[in-house]
């Protein structure tokens, strides 16, 4: 089993990893004090238990406080930060279950309704203290390899968040030109994610104006460009390095200048490392 690793700052560790008989989730449990992750997004859903200290959470509709027994639980790319909420730090365990997970569990409970849609949370933050007893639980199963306990409690706490919190999500995409041009403009940075154009540029190519460009996709995806583009290079980075490639390889690939580059903006995105990512999560090449 991988260990928990150190990370800058008085106190602070963290273990994120992927336990084998737990298909579709990654697990972090960590401590704290003076890290901060910078807004980003996940692909799949967040749900987090915090069990000492509090948890500042910056979502688009403000800052929610996480003590213990709370859970925050975030929906597929909804750009948030997190930091500490009192001098002292926080710690917490949270899983992250796929899309295609969570979609599973909901069908088979009824949560997803008969309507189709994207189903998630409806909230952002609730106390719920079996919930969150729920969420440390399958972390002990997984780092005890009770992979029956583990998938067990992972579908239940799932099960239990759906049914008090969950629902089918409304359509908020924005519609118009701007919203047109902020869509064009992501497929363009996807392109181009190793050498990407500047604001200028990027504009000019959707005959629209650079400030025009950003209000229309800080609107849109929560986030300037440049900073969508950071994200959207970590997310590449930690494909590749759970895909067995070394971190000065992946950060090449993701359009990182060095694995300096890409280890400082990994670090503060992740919470770990990317050696230490790629140690728990890699598959052994042949």
């Amino acid at each position: 089993m991988e260990s928990s690793c150190p990370v800058p700052g008085g106190g602070e560790w963290a273990r994120h990893w992927r336990y084998a008989g737990l298909p579709g989730l990654e697990l972090l449990r960590a401590r704290y004090v003076g890290h901060a992750f910078p807004r980003h997004t996940h692909d799949g859903y967040v749900l987090g238990a915090v069990t000492a200290g509090v948890e500042a959470v910056g979502l688009p509709g403000g800052t929610e406080y996480a003590g213990p027994g709370s859970v925050v639980m975030i929906n597929p790319e909804v750009p948030h930060t997190a930091r500490a909420g009192r001098p002292d730090g926080w710690a917490y365990a949270t899983l992250y279950p796929s899309a295609g997970l969570v979609a599973e569990v909901a069908a088979e409970t009824g949560a997803a309704g008969r309507g189709g849609g994207t189903v998630g949370f409806r909230r952002e933050m609730v106390r719920d203290p079996e919930a969150g007893r729920l969420i440390t639980e399958v972390h002990r199963a997984a780092e005890q390899d009770d992979p029956l306990t583990a998938d067990t409690l992972l579908r239940v706490a799932l099960a239990r968040l759906l049914r008090d919190h969950g629902g089918v999500l409304p359509d908020r995409a924005p519609r118009g030109a701007g919203a047109r041009d902020a869509e064009r403009a992501r497929l363009l940075l996807e392109e181009r994610m190793t050498a990407p154009p500047t604001l200028q540029r990027l504009a000019a190519e959707l005959d629209t104006s650079p400030f025009a460009l950003l209000r229309a996709f800080r609107r849109r995806y929560g986030m300037p460009p440049h900073a969508w583009l950071t994200d959207r290079r970590v997310r590449r980075a930690r494909a590749l390095l759970a895909a067995g490639s070394r971190p000065a390889e992946a950060a090449a690939a993701a359009g990182f200048s060095d694995q300096a580059h890409l280890t400082r903006h990994f670090t503060r995105i992740v919470g770990v490392p990317p050696a230490a990512y790629r140690r728990a999560h890699a598959v052994p090449r042949r």
